[in-house]
C-alpha cells in the first residue's frame, strides 16, 4: 500500500472552517501539523494536531498543556526560518510532500506576503497549495490541465516578465504573454470549458479559484 503523502499545515492566521477541514480529510489530508500558534486555532475549532512545531513563542501555555500527551510537540529554536517553513521542512522529511497551507493569511500583511513566497521557495520539493477564507491558490508551471466547471472564476498572476502563459478554455485567452507582478494580471477570468489548459514556460504562476466552487464540484 502506498503511504499517504498528504498533510495540512495550520498556521497562526485565520483558520479554515471545520467543513473545509472535513473536506480535506475526505480527500486524504489526514495529517495535521500546527505551526506554533496555529495550535491555539486548532484548539478553538476542536481539532487534534498530529504535530505542533515551531519555536513555541506564540502558542498559549494552556494550549501546550491541553495537547501534551495528545500531540507530538517539537520545539525548534532556530530563527533563520519561519514556523511555517519549519513545518514544511519537517513534512518533506516525513515524505508528506502534498501540502495544504491554512491560516497563513490574516491581519499581518508581511506574514501573508512571506507565505506566498514560501510556496515558490519550496515548489521544487513539494506540491504546496494555500487555502485562505474563500480562496484556493495553487502554483503551476509547464503543461497542465485544470479540471473546472464552465463559468468558474479563475485569476492568474505571474511573478516576472520571463514567464509566458498560453491558455485554452478561458474567456479571456492568454496568448503566450507574461503577467509580471505589478505590471499585468488576469484577475477574474472565466472558465468556458470543463478543462482549462495552460502552457507555462520559464517560471511559476499562481492560479486563484473560489474555494466554495472547488469544493461544491469536487475540483480539488
Amino acid at each position: 500500500m502506498t503511504k499517504n503523502n498528504k498533510c495540512i499545515i495550520l498556521a497562526n492566521g485565520k483558520p479554515p472552517s471545520k467543513n473545509v477541514l472535513s473536506y480535506l480529510k475526505h480527500k486524504g489530508y489526514t495529517t495535521l501539523i500546527c505551526a506554533d500558534g496555529g495550535a491555539n486555532a486548532a484548539r478553538k475549532i476542536n481539532v487534534l494536531p498530529d504535530y505542533i512545531i515551531g519555536d513555541l513563542d506564540s502558542i498559549a501555555t494552556e494550549t501546550i498543556k491541553f495537547y501534551t500527551g495528545k500531540s507530538e510537540i517539537i520545539r525548534i529554536k532556530r530563527q533563520n526560518d519561519t514556523d511555517v517553513e519549519k513545518c514544511i521542512k519537517f513534512a518533506i522529511k516525513k515524505k508528506l510532500n502534498d501540502i495544504v497551507l491554512t491560516g497563513v493569511t490574516g491581519n499581518r500583511l508581511d506574514h501573508t506576503f512571506c507565505n506566498l513566497g514560501i510556496v515558490i521557495k519550496f515548489n521544487n520539493l513539494a506540491n504546496i497549495r494555500i487555502i485562505s477564507e474563500n480562496s484556493y491558490l495553487a502554483p503551476y508551471t509547464g503543461h497542465i490541465q485544470i479540471k473546472t466547471c464552465s463559468g468558474e472564476t479563475i485569476s492568474l498572476y505571474g511573478i516576472n516578465s520571463r514567464t509566458l502563459i498560453k491558455s485554452e478554455g478561458l474567456y479571456y485567452p492568454l496568448e503566450n504573454i507574461a503577467l509580471p507582478f505589478g505590471v499585468r494580471e488576469s484577475t477574474s477570468n472565466l472558465a468556458v470549458t470543463e478543462v482549462v489548459k495552460l502552457n507555462i514556460s520559464d517560471g511559476i504562476i499562481f492560479v486563484i479559484r473560489d474555494l466554495k466552487t472547488v469544493i461544491r464540484h469536487d475540483l480539488f
